[in-house]
């Protein structure tokens, strides 16, 4: 199922900060790729801190050839004893288990050493569904336990968003639990004619909840 073909790199100095686009990975014909920096996304980003990623440092130049493998590189090693539990966590198609662009972008390439996220551009197309986590989830305080895995979520456009014109919040009833990131917010934008379902996934939490993956199904 080809339900994208472009991969945008996030990155933020740390968790609560605000995310940068400041980048592109792009699946062309013939099975090639390309990346390239944003230029907008690095002058903002530039002033938080942030350093080019170590393979690709000049930010001026669109890159081919050996891309993918390097980001691929974030990938979870198949001969590693729990690599079916993290297949299943995120629902990933056997079929394309050896597909290395599929994967990035269906598991976002989250390491802990760092902060970047490797955040797909999905399109609108038949059976879609994918994990994300929300955004803005610690500036609610949200008691533990107040979402359980399983839960089903409702979600709002905020089309007046100052930061983005694809902002999309998420609820449980009526308490505010944060954002749809960027870039994976577009195609609630994109369907809007059509409801996508959100299921909580997973949460972490310690007190209050620090974090709640959402499964969206088209």
């Amino acid at each position: 199922m080809n339900d994208f073909e472009k991969i945008y790199l996030s990155w933020r100095p740390g968790q609560g900060s605000r995310r940068h686009i400041v980048g592109i990975l792009e699946h062309l014909p013939d099975d090639k790729y390309t990346f390239k920096y944003d230029p907008k996304g690095i002058e903002e980003a530039l002033k938080d801190g942030f350093s080019p990623y170590t393979e690709f440092k000049d930010t001026t130049k669109t890159y081919n050839g050996n891309v993918l493998d390097v980001f691929a590189q974030r990938l979870i090693k198949s001969e590693r004893s729990d690599v079916q539990s993290f297949y299943d966590f995120w629902e990933i198609d056997k079929q394309f288990i050896n597909d290395k662009f599929y994967l990035l972008g269906h598991t976002q390439g989250l390491l802990p050493t760092d902060n970047y996220e490797f955040l797909a551009e999905y399109k609108p197309v038949q059976g879609l569904h994918f994990l994300t986590d929300l955004a803005r989830v610690i500036d609610h305080k949200l008691p533990a336990n107040s979402v359980i895995q399983g839960d089903e979520l409702r979600y709002e456009l905020d089309t007046g968003n100052q930061y983005s014109k694809y902002a999309v919040k998420v609820y449980k009833g009526t308490r505010e639990l944060g954002f749809i990131k960027k870039i994976h917010s577009q195609i609630f934008h994109e369907v809007s004619n059509r409801k996508l379902k959100l299921i909580a996934k997973a949460i972490d939490q310690n007190g209050f909840i620090k974090r709640i993956f959402v499964k969206v199904s088209l």
